[in-house]
């Protein structure tokens, strides 16, 4: 039976521990340079369609797909290993990792981030996340929906959320309630977006991750 904690920290990864937005830019630029801009243009497409009928960013999936469509281009094969390859460390966001073992006074941090079975884990252990927490890495197609899975593999008595997206925090804050405290990271494309930030306000605001620091145990217990 897994150890029972007080309080576990729950981390996103794209654009709350990670640069994301800085990641797609490095890329799309490096498709335009190496494989022209209309190969670009296709690759983003094809990636957003797999987005709406996956449910997550499947970068290597989107590949696939692309390659399909440019078999009689041998260059494309190099593709994935730009991908793969990508130096993650370098776009963790200042004081992400600092953050993570701050908390960790507290309970242990665990990743919970959507993403594909391949690309995803690959960026959470190039990126030094994967250590960082020891290991203690959730990934799922839609997080929210497994939830009751979160508490089997981590149960604690509270729970706090870190997430880029308030769609995903108004979520789990229906189903769990006081039980758990969510924070809302104003980082990347998503906190600027006025469709993002239709939902109801996070139980906190962080503006960079790394002021996570500078926040004690009764900041995320406080009215609780």
């Amino acid at each position: 039976m897994a150890e029972r904690h007080d309080i576990v920290f729950l981390f996103d990864v794209d654009n709350t521990l990670l640069d994301n937005d800085a990641v797609q830019a490095d890329l799309s630029a490096h498709l335009a340079e190496n494989y022209g801009t209309a190969a670009r243009d296709r690759y983003w497409v094809i990636l957003k369609n797999l987005v709406d009928e996956l449910g997550y960013v499947d970068y290597l999936g989107a590949l696939e797909r692309y390659r399909v469509e440019a078999l009689h281009r041998p260059e494309v094969l190099r593709m994935s290993s730009w991908l793969v390859d990508y130096p993650f460390a370098e776009r963790l966001f200042h004081g992400a990792l600092d953050a993570v073992r701050h908390v960790q006074q507290w309970g242990p941090a665990v990743i919970l981030s959507d993403g594909d079975a391949v690309f995803q884990p690959r960026k959470v252990e190039r990126s030094g996340l994967w250590r960082a927490v020891d290991g203690r890495v959730l990934i799922y197609i839609h997080k929210e929906r497994e939830l009751a899975y979160v508490e089997r593999l981590y149960p604690a008595g509270h729970y706090v959320l870190i997430d880029d997206k308030l769609r995903i925090l108004e979520a789990v804050k229906r189903i769990w309630g006081e039980r758990v405290t969510t924070v809302f990271a104003r980082q990347g494309h998503y906190a600027f977006d006025p469709q993002s930030l239709r939902y109801p306000p996070a139980d906190l605001d962080l503006a960079r991750i790394g002021d996570l620091c500078g926040w004690d145990l009764q900041a995320f217990l406080k009215d609780r």
